[in-house]
């Protein structure tokens, strides 16, 4: 039980994940806004002061919140430094303001206050004799100012708003009636391409100019300006590891494989080694070190695949049966979705006696290729295995690299999906690829956008990957393929697609009901006419450039749909505090031309509520005139199926029409 001298009350702090089980996430030089409803029996004053803190830094700094209306109290601070922060808040009865705020009360109602400014100048002593050095003599010295007579009483009732001594009551409060927060909450601070990343996936053995031919890491290599071309900065590959031969699969995932079927690479393992091998057709360790570093110089990061599983080929299987699953026959078991079975791969069986030295072994996979130059990694199926596993290792690697970057690759249950991203993963696949309908992406980029899942899950957006082929790209066209890359792109900070693919506009799919791509690079080598002029690659280098170049485009944070009159046109903002605005309008039908009227939430967009205001089209070049909330817009999927818009306010004469047009 508390003392009693405690009156304060402090509840509802946020941001807090699961009751501060979690961290929170942001990226270096994002603010984290801390709010706090914060009040006390009767009618005293309270203060309350946030606290926050690196995991390196042994001092707290303090900022005092501000009352924010009905009790809630608002506080922020920016994080700098990757890794660990840590927050909090404190709060008291505030008995000097009190006190100032009675006897201005009784001052402006000419009643004796003589006896109450001795009340005040006790409560500055005290205070006082909390504090030191000049402090304490500014806190007395103002305590005698307010009691002395010499002086009128106009002149100390003006001593008494003095701010200074405001900020000397905040700084040193009776320890004895402070209360604070149980125990810190987290913030995990990453660096900036935690937010904002532009993907591409490439196979690096259908990377070879000649057909037939399996690509290397030099061949990846010659592609770099190509993929540099279109904008991105994260070049992911699929696993580079040896392939295993026993119960291979051929195209099309055919359970029998004929000779020179090169296997799928995510079946790891091999006579030639396992996770922290390179398959010897790709090259060498130093070929992908050469990769990595001709990359970085155009600004590009190579992305790794982790998949933690193996063929029955993997050393592992020889080294350590130990972390697989026996069956009664004495055979092992292979992953099974019945009444799917995939023979050619086998689980770890993480329950095992062993499972801490499995677990282990696996950081040390991921330690193997820090040191070689990765930084980023996207980790497969990470739901089939146990949570306790990835939060030990995820922090661990963290605490040495706080600057690396896990993407969950987790097309699961949504409890699922956000409890991998609590415990550490920095980005995660999520839904995008089924949502299509206007209410669909209204319903669930609401929810992703806004607290608390915003403040732990970052989605990465792909409209395609080697596992799924929409039937909206399947059906959609040309059209398809242009509105599902503006969705991807400015909806998410984050998003990637699975090329060639995508920009050769590859929608042939094995079957019809299926969402498998027809000979899928997945079990088969594939050559690509990336030089075909019918190419998105123009398209898609565009809107990254545009991405680019506006900053609300760069945030999952500012995001609000505005309401149409045509259930086919989506239109939504990204806004910043500045006033910095983007509104994006999409015909999510790719087989008609769509029209009909936007209303516009003039506030959210930091426009006034009368006036012309410009919107500059920044896929066309051209520019409208708006007027008012309400505006027409008509999208020709065949031409353009989408709109984005940088808004600017227009202060300008009529004759400037014809300009801005």
């Amino acid at each position: 039980m508390s003392s009693p001298r405690v009156r304060v009350v402090i509840e509802n702090i946020t941001p807090c994940i699961d009751c501060g089980r979690f961290p929170i996430k942001r990226t270096s030089g994002e603010p984290v806004v801390v709010e706090a409803d914060v009040f006390t029996d009767g009618h005293d004053q309270v203060a309350a002061v946030m606290m926050y803190r690196h995991d390196s830094a042994t001092e707290w700094h303090r900022a005092p919140m501000k009352a924010v209306g009905n009790d809630r109290w608002r506080a922020e601070f920016t994080v700098q430094q990757l890794g660990s922060y840590q927050y909090s808040v404190c709060a008291w009865v505030d008995h000097l303001d009190s006190w100032r705020r009675g006897i201005r009360k009784k001052y402006e109602a000419r009643q004796d206050i003589h006896v109450d400014l001795k009340t005040g100048a006790l409560i500055a002593e005290n205070m006082a004799e909390r504090a030191h050095g000049t402090d304490a003599q500014r806190l007395r010295e103002w305590a005698a100012a307010i009691v002395d007579t010499r002086r009128d009483l106009e002149a100390r009732m003006a001593l008494i708003q003095t701010e200074s001594i405001r900020e000397l009551e905040l700084r040193y409060p009776d320890p004895d009636i402070v209360l604070h927060w149980d125990t810190p909450l987290e913030v995990e601070v990453d660096r900036e391409r935690a937010r904002f990343s532009t993907w591409y996936e490439m196979f690096p053995r259908s990377a070879a100019a000649a057909p037939g031919q399996h690509g290397t890491f030099a061949d990846v290599q010659k592609l770099l300006p190509y993929v540099a071309s279109m904008g991105f900065d994260v070049l992911y590959l699929p696993p580079i590891h040896p392939i295993g031969t026993t119960e291979r699969k051929g195209p099309n995932n055919n359970p029998q494989a004929s000779a020179g079927d090169p296997g799928s690479p995510w079946a790891i393992g091999g006579t030639e080694g396992g996770h922290k091998s390179i398959h010897p057709e790709l090259g060498t360790l130093e070929d992908f070190k050469q990769l990595i570093a001709k990359a970085g110089e155009l600004g590009m990061e190579i992305a790794m695949d982790i998949a933690f599983q193996t063929t029955p080929d993997h050393p592992y299987v020889r080294e350590h049966r130990e972390w697989f699953l026996e069956r009664p026959d004495g055979t092992i078991q292979y992953a099974e979705n019945p009444p799917k079975k995939y023979q050619d791969i086998y689980p770890f069986h993480f329950e095992s006696n062993a499972g801490e030295a499995l677990a282990t072994e696996l950081r040390t996979v991921i330690e193997y290729w820090i040191s070689q130059g990765i930084r980023i990694f996207r980790v497969d199926n990470p739901h089939t295995k146990p949570f306790p596993f990835w939060e030990g290792l995820i922090r661990e690697i963290r605490r040495l690299r706080p600057d690396v970057i896990f993407l969950a690759e987790a097309f699961t249950r949504p409890k699922v999906m956000y409890r991998l991203a609590k415990l550490g993963f920095t980005q995660s696949y999520n839904y995008f690829p089924w949502r299509n309908t206007k209410q669909e992406l209204l319903e669930y980029f609401t929810e992703l956008s806004r607290p608390p899942v915003s403040d732990f899950f970052r989605a990465n957006l792909w409209p395609n990957t080697p596992d799924i082929l929409p039937e909206y790209l399947q059906y959609g066209g040309r059209p398809g393929f242009m509105i599902r890359l503006v969705l991807a792109a400015t909806l998410g900070a984050s998003y990637g697609i699975y090329g060639p693919p995508f920009e050769l506009m590859d929608g042939r799919a094995v079957e019809a009901g299926k969402e498998e791509y027809l000979d899928s690079e997945k079990y088969q080598i594939r050559q690509w006419s990336r030089d075909n002029p019918a190419s998105l690659r123009e398209f898609i280098a565009l809107v990254n450039r545009i991405r680019r170049d506006n900053a609300p485009l760069q945030s999952d944070r500012g995001l609000k749909f505005h309401a149409t009159d045509n259930d086919n046109l989506v239109a939504y903002s990204k806004t910043r505090d500045n006033g910095d605005a983007v509104l994006v309008v999409v015909n999510v039908d790719p087989h008609h031309t769509q029209s009909g009227w936007v209303q516009l939430d003039l506030l959210t967009l930091h426009l006034p509520d009368s006036g012309t205001f410009q919107v500059h089209d920044l896929l066309s070049g051209a520019r409208f005139i708006w007027q008012g909330p309400r505006n027409f817009v008509s999208l020709d999927p065949g031409r353009a199926p989408a709109h984005i818009f940088r808004i600017r306010t227009r202060v300008r004469s009529e004759r400037d029409f014809d300009y801005f047009l």
